[in-house]
């Protein structure tokens, strides 16, 4: 009797219908391992679409940046403007308020000149003068300056030999200007150089010059 070693003729059990096939071992598919991963041209593409939404971002904040710097720009004007207007509007208030002012003004420096300026009145006055110095007005105008078109008024002229150029020999009203722009000349009364004065002595100078000659050495 032949003794069978064990093992060594078993098969494996396959299953009934299967082919012997079937029982090996199948080969590897191939590796999903780069399922995942993008081909080089798809991440070129993305990379691109990128940059150009980064450049249109840009694009945009530049022209709101721009946009917001231009109003700015206008809302500084604007303020510019309300604050000249403003200044303006000021001005001429004040302006209207101090010329109603000035009559009585001029009454109190009358009153000064003629010393009737004394007790209450003196205080009333002086308080008056006060405030509207407070609020710009100035006076101007004196005796012996030179006469100016521009801010005298001439109510009177004469001549006087003790003058070389039109001057202001007497201040019948006082200006009053509040800053550069004056709301009232000052009225005066001027006198101008003697006529004739500067001929009269150029006449002197010839004569003496032809009595020098006249009695000069004869001749032998």
């Amino acid at each position: 009797m032949t003794e069978e070693t064990p093992g060594f003729d078993e098969k494996p059990d396959v299953p009934s219908g299967a082919t012997p096939d079937d029982a090996e071992p199948q080969a590897a598919s191939p590796s999903s391992s780069g399922e995942g991963e993008a081909p080089a041209g798809d991440a070129s593409a993305q990379i691109a679409g990128l940059t150009a939404q980064l450049d249109q971002v840009r694009k945009a904040l530049e022209e709101r940046t721009a946009d917001l710097q231009r109003l700015q720009a206008e809302f500084q004007n604007y303020r510019r403007r309300v604050e000249r207007d403003r200044i303006a509007v000021k001005e001429i208030a004040v302006a209207n308020l101090l010329t109603e002012l000035m009559p009585t003004l001029d009454d109190i420096g009358r009153a000064r000149e003629h010393g009737e300026l004394v007790g209450g009145f003196k205080s009333v006055a002086e308080s008056l003068e006060t405030a509207a110095a407070k609020m710009g007005l100035q006076q101007f105008g004196k005796e012996g300056e030179p006469f100016d078109p521009t801010i005298h008024e001439a109510l009177m002229h004469s001549y006087a030999p003790d003058v070389t150029e039109t001057t202001c020999v007497a201040i019948l009203q006082p200006g009053y200007r509040i800053g550069e722009r004056t709301i009232r000349p000052a009225r005066v009364a001027v006198a101008e150089p003697q006529p004739g004065a500067a001929g009269t002595g150029k006449a002197e100078d010839e004569s003496e010059a032809a009595e020098e000659k006249d009695n000069g050495p004869e001749e032998g």
